[in-house]
């Protein structure tokens, strides 16, 4: 999962200052985890300890309650109320059911359990089907690479399965690709307009870097589309040790515990 903490943090001081260019230092001293990444954390320590993935959303939040660029303004009415008594699901197709699910791709032998728990991690809080879809397209896709999957066997899986067009080429979506979506047909912010972006960037790229270089560079959610791509090319690519390091050297010391206690449980898949 570190792959999608690297990503978010690469992407993390464009997300309202989007580029266009793959040329830009990689990691910034403005850059930093955000929420995203904090979430991503949780999920893991769910699957670790096990409960409620929404408990583990709720204490995370409340910790961690002031990240670079904040939470998403529905996800704080719901920790709001969560604290409360209530943690309903807010039908939210945000983006966040699939920014945080990248330990979901790492931590099951089979494809039936991972996109079950992907949906299990989605639907506490993004019950839309759309944000249901993003977590489980995203979680098999980290499945399909870590199982040695090419990139072209994973496109034509996940259109099939979940009806993304994954056909255009990320110089094709650059151009054409802002916080109003493609076209202006829609919201990066949400996983029909972003997860088959972040998708295409990990499968056209040539390495870990490059992935998420792709996907800073086509603008929109940088550091979600970041850490989305950046889980999927993970399990591509694998993460160089210079780069590994480094984003590791962002976390606290008990997130980055985490981060490494993950990675030894899922070795075992």
């Amino acid at each position: 999962m570190l792959g999608a903490i690297i990503g978010d943090i690469v992407g993390s001081i464009y997300e309202f200052d989007n580029i266009k260019t793959k040329d830009f230092p990689f990691f910034s001293e403005e850059g930093d985890y955000t929420d995203d990444s904090i979430l991503t954390i949780a999920t893991a320590d769910w699957l670790m300890n096990g409960g409620q993935p929404a408990d583990y959303y709720l204490k995370y939040s409340t910790i961690y309650n002031h990240p670079m660029g904040s939470y998403g303004t529905r996800f704080i009415q719901w920790r709001e109320e969560a604290h409360r008594g209530n943690r309903a699901p807010y039908n939210s197709c945000g983006n966040g059911s699939a920014m945080r699910v990248a330990p979901v791709g790492w931590s099951f032998p089979t494809e039936s359990e991972t996109l079950s728990y992907a949906k299990i991690s989605a639907e506490c809080t993004h019950n839309h089907p759309e944000g249901i879809k993003g977590a489980q397209a995203t979680a098999l896709c980290i499945f399909m690479a870590r199982h040695g999957a090419s990139a072209d066997d994973i496109r034509k899986r996940i259109s099939q399965e979940f009806g993304y067009d994954l056909t255009l080429s990320v110089d094709e979506i650059r151009p054409r690709y802002s916080w109003a979506g493609l076209d202006g047909n829609g919201d990066a912010g949400t996983c029909q307009g972003s997860v088959p972006q972040a998708i295409i960037c990990a499968l056209e790229a040539t390495s870990f870097e490059d992935a998420v270089r792709n996907a800073v560079s086509i603008g929109g959610d940088s550091d979600t589309i970041g850490c989305i791509t950046g889980s999927i090319a993970e399990a591509l690519f694998g993460i160089p040790e210079d780069i590994r390091q480094k984003g590791l050297s962002y976390l606290p010391d008990v997130l980055k515990l985490k981060v490494e206690s993950f990675e030894n449980v899922r070795n075992r898949f």
